[in-house]
């Protein structure tokens, strides 16, 4: 089997109008779906919407809305869980300046070597980063020149020795 590419990373919404207003409003991806959900597949009851957002490569953000089920809301860490999305470099200072506009919570550009990045918050808590390839990005990521494996291996190896201490 071979992965083709995402189709939608989902996530919980507090409330479908506001996490629009973010994301198709604010960042400009389309609204392509919602499906509200009434019954399960499974036959069970339930009450959420399942919304669906588009990215420019055919790929899609995806909420659920689910009133009725607890989902603990918080802010994020950007460890913790950040959404990257892709624009061209020069989107970044336009966005920076729209989110500046706007009042919204916004840090950057940071220049991590491959990719310039900025970073915002969604309505739900999520990190938004906002991320544009550098020249030396391909290079960078092609695994037959970057040493993941041995990097990958080294940290195991580090992990598990600062454990026996």
């Amino acid at each position: 089997m071979k992965v083709r590419g995402l189709h939608h990373n989902a996530y919980r919404c507090r409330d479908s109008e506001e996490t629009r207003t973010f994301y198709e409003d604010f960042l400009g991806l389309p609204l392509a779906k919602a499906l509200a959900i009434g019954t399960t597949k499974t036959g069970r009851n339930a009450s959420a919407l399942h919304t669906f957002y588009e990215m420019a490569d055919g790929s899609f953000l995806a909420f659920f809305e689910v009133p009725e089920m607890d989902f603990e809301f918080k802010m994020q860490h950007d460890f913790d869980l950040h959404i990257a999305l892709e624009v061209a470099n020069e989107d970044l200072d336009l966005m920076v300046q729209k989110a500046s506009r706007e009042g919204k919570e916004v840090r950057g550009p940071v220049d991590h070597g491959l990719v310039r990045s900025i970073y915002l918050r969604d309505p739900n808590g999520y990190v938004i980063e906002l991320t544009a390839k550098t020249p030396s990005h391909d290079k960078m990521m092609n695994s037959s020149d970057n040493n993941a494996r041995s990097i990958l291996e080294n940290w195991q190896i580090a992990k598990v020795s600062e454990r026996c201490r």
